[in-house]
């Protein structure tokens, strides 16, 4: 307690010792430390500690961050006299690391010079701006007709195994060269699928702007539970600083059952779905600290993409819905669209950015303007058709497009595209540039195309009549 004998003085001292009352499925209950509060670190005799996240009339509940196999009912515990903290700054960048800041990759442990708390209030409405800037992800369907602008918070929707995470990943690898830092929260996924994540954005050069921020499947809920407090408190220290970042939490689902799991395990009462009665609280603390900051705070931004896991495409469950509420747009993903071979799966009509249109590029707006409900009524006419009623030659020109339009949105997984490529393949749809093609070979032709325009001089402030003769041009060449 006393660095050298000369710091030690006479006086009555008095301090508080509590005493582990049980242990399990890591929680540990502790009786005593009655001056204890939420989100306290509390140590015990053996050297283990753990985070305070129940208070009971005669006992706390706790959740074990660190543990030895010495930790037995009886121990003493006392309070350590701060709160939970995880190392943040740029030394972070390309690193795989636990809730608490442990690598995971094998390397040694990062020189933390800053620290920021877990939990954290989010900024106040005189502290944030308008969004106002866009956030490309490289998705052809996303940057057209779904954008997404600095600082939203856009949800990831859809049932398992269609294409969220791959969606998300592409976003992270686009930042490169964009001055975008990103945070990848994985919660309870295998090793194996981790691993794969962690190779990729390696091979793709996207690790050096990136954090990984991990909590296996079979990690205690406590992390998982903590995953993505670590992620948000890595970007917010950059976000405060003025940078942008960009923030995946991979998935939220997983995060809400390992917090019911701990909510149960402390005898919380249970709600709808046996969640307890704070389930939206929990998201909507850790969702709100993503916004965009006025010049005056810093001018930096947060953008999350939050996943989400439905069962059988049910929007109307009690996590989706919680989180669509909080939440600026989502991203839906539909199995019907996946079985029928359309990638990727994004239900264009269920999906929507509330604020993102507003940070589009004037260009990209104009040339995407009319696409959108082109392609509904496409879907709607399509469907009509196959009754096989005959046809007016106007509907048969307007489904021809529409299957036209169909093939252009198809899209191979971790092949972001620049903004240039968006606005190319808008004009040359818009324009009619495309009619003449037949839908089977699209596709090849629109990849050679896209290739030439990002190795041109095009920008998107170029005059539109530049970039219709150079797409002209470049069709008839390779037509």
């Amino acid at each position: 307690m006393f660095k050298t004998p000369s710091d030690y003085r006479f006086g009555l001292r008095l301090s508080e010792r509590g005493c582990v009352a049980g242990i399990g499925d890591g929680i540990v209950w502790v009786r005593g430390l009655p001056s204890a509060e939420l989100d306290e670190l509390i140590g015990f005799d053996d050297g283990s500690t753990g985070l305070v996240f129940q208070l009971g009339k005669d006992m706390l509940g706790a959740i074990l961050l660190s543990q030895t196999h010495d930790l037995t009912a009886g121990m003493s515990a006392q309070h350590i006299g701060r709160k939970l903290e995880v190392g943040v700054g740029e030394v972070l960048l390309g690193r795989v690391i636990d809730p608490l800041g442990k690598p995971l990759d094998g390397l040694p442990a990062a020189d933390y010079r800053h620290y920021a708390p877990l939990e954290a209030a989010a900024p106040s409405i005189l502290e944030r701006d308008f969004v106002n800037e866009p956030l490309y992800t490289g998705c052809k369907i996303v940057d057209a007709l779904i954008p997404i602008g600095k600082g939203q918070r856009q949800l990831i929707i859809g049932d398992d195994g269609l294409g969220k995470s791959s969606l998300a990943l592409d976003a992270v690898i686009n930042q490169r060269g964009r001055d975008v830092l990103c945070v990848m929260v994985i919660i309870g996924q295998t090793r194996s699928s981790i691993a794969g994540v962690i190779e990729t954005l390696r091979q793709t050069g996207a690790l050096e702007h990136t954090v990984v921020v991990v909590a296996e499947a079979n990690a205690l809920p406590g992390f998982r539970y903590l995953a993505p407090f670590s992620g948000c408190a890595i970007a917010e220290h950059w976000m405060r600083m003025g940078r942008d970042t960009l923030i995946v939490y991979d998935d939220l689902t997983r995060h809400a059952q390992s917090y019911r799991e701990l909510s149960l395990l402390l005898q919380r009462p249970p709600g709808r779905e046996a969640y307890p009665g704070d389930i939206f609280y929990l998201h909507s603390r850790l969702l709100e600290r993503s916004t965009v900051l006025s010049i005056s705070s810093g001018g930096g931004s947060m953008t999350a993409l939050p996943i989400i896991e439905t069962r059988q495409g049910e929007l109307s469950a009690y996590i989706p819905t919680n989180l669509i509420s909080i939440t600026d747009g989502q991203i839906y993903f539909d199995s019907k669209l996946f079985a029928a071979g359309m990638l990727p799966a994004i239900d264009i009509g269920r999906s929507v950015s509330r604020i993102g249109g507003k940070a589009q590029h004037a260009a990209i707006k104009a040339a995407s303007a009319r696409i959108r409900l082109d392609y509904l009524q496409f879907l709607e006419m399509e469907l009509f058709a196959r009754f096989g009623t005959r046809l007016e030659s106007g509907v048969e020109e307007k489904l021809r497009r529409g299957r036209i339009l169909r093939e252009v949105l198809k899209q191979d997984r971790l092949e972001p595209l620049p903004e240039q490529a968006h606005l190319g393949w808008l004009l040359a749809y818009s324009e009619g540039l495309l009619t003449d093609l037949a839908p089977t070979v699209v596709n090849a032709t629109l990849h050679e195309l896209l290739q030439s325009l990002v190795e041109s001089s095009l920008s998107l402030n170029s005059p539109k009549p530049q970039w219709l003769a150079y797409l002209r041009e470049q069709l008839m060449v390779l037509t």
